[in-house]
């Protein structure tokens, strides 16, 4: 990488940050587009983010990702936000337009991009199961709506919680249905019919975890799993989908896709063709 005094900069705020992947997929994909640029991981505190945002002003860096514990906190730090950030409440990217700021939440597209791609599920009409009631949940939630999904069940372990995510969301979406589960062993069941496509939008899995009860059975023969969590080996609800002859892929596609949606916020340019998720792949 040969840099000039010209380079642009980019990069992450997290905390932690040092078992990110997106530095290697942002930096292999601006050594591919033959960019003057750089993408640098800075290890944000909570308590630091604020001081951290003023100076992505004060020293002219073009944009960074945002990742946990600051999706949220950083909204309102920003000085205008995009249709699916004031929705969702969070950002994961910024962009420094001339030392105005906006934030992004690039998670949408990324979802539907992947779940087309990679699983060739088009959402539109569709009945998906989405586990979980966090920020990434959230996120999946407008995707699912803004695909016009006909059906979407929330599953939450605080079912409360999943009550509020769709009091908060599921106005926006009229031509969607919904509902809300307990997340336990009734879920298999709970359904009132089988769905095509399940989605973890939870942390089950990081740790070679699973739900303690057989999640899948929920999905119709045919139909599709995704796990946003991704890890080194196929996290056991992948194994599980695969064992029943469900087509499942897990979230390197998503931090792939999302990334480049950054990449193109920034740079006003796409990279090559599956470039960010080959760095992905070769990661291990």
């Amino acid at each position: 990488m040969q840099l000039s005094g010209k380079a642009v900069v980019v990069g992450l705020f997290g905390d932690p940050v040092k078992h990110s992947l997106s530095p290697r997929m942002q930096n292999a994909a601006i050594a591919a587009s033959g960019l003057d640029a750089v993408y640098v991981p800075f290890h944000v505190t909570p308590t630091q983010l604020c001081d951290a945002v003023t100076g992505v002003r004060a020293m002219a860096i073009r944009g960074v990702n945002l990742t946990i514990p600051h999706k949220e906190a950083a909204c309102h730090l920003v000085d205008e936000l995009d249709e699916h950030a004031k929705m969702i409440g969070a950002i994961n990217t910024i962009v420094n337009d001339g030392g105005r700021l906006k934030g992004y939440n690039t998670d949408v597209l990324g979802l539907q991009n992947v779940l087309k791609t990679e699983l060739d599920v088009d959402l539109a009409g569709r009945r998906v199961l989405l586990v979980g009631a966090g920020g990434a949940s959230r996120a999946a939630l407008v995707a699912l709506g803004q695909a016009r999904a006909a059906w979407v069940g929330i599953a939450n372990r605080t079912r409360a919680r999943a009550q509020r995510l769709l009091e908060d969301l599921a106005p926006n979406f009229p031509g969607t249905a919904f509902a809300h589960y307990q997340l336990g062993p009734s879920l298999a069941t709970a359904p009132p019919e089988p769905v095509d496509l399940l989605i973890n939008a939870t942390a089950v899995g990081l740790r070679d975890e699973d739900f303690g009860f057989p999640i899948c059975a929920s999905v119709r023969p045919g139909g599709a799993v995704y796990d946003m969590v991704y890890a080194a080996e196929p996290t056991r609800l992948i194994q599980g989908a695969k064992a029943l002859g469900l087509a499942a892929a897990d979230g390197r596609g998503m931090l792939a896709a999302q990334g480049e949606a950054a990449f193109q916020l920034w740079f006003g340019s796409t990279p090559g063709t599956q470039v960010m998720r080959r760095a992905l792949d070769q990661a291990g």
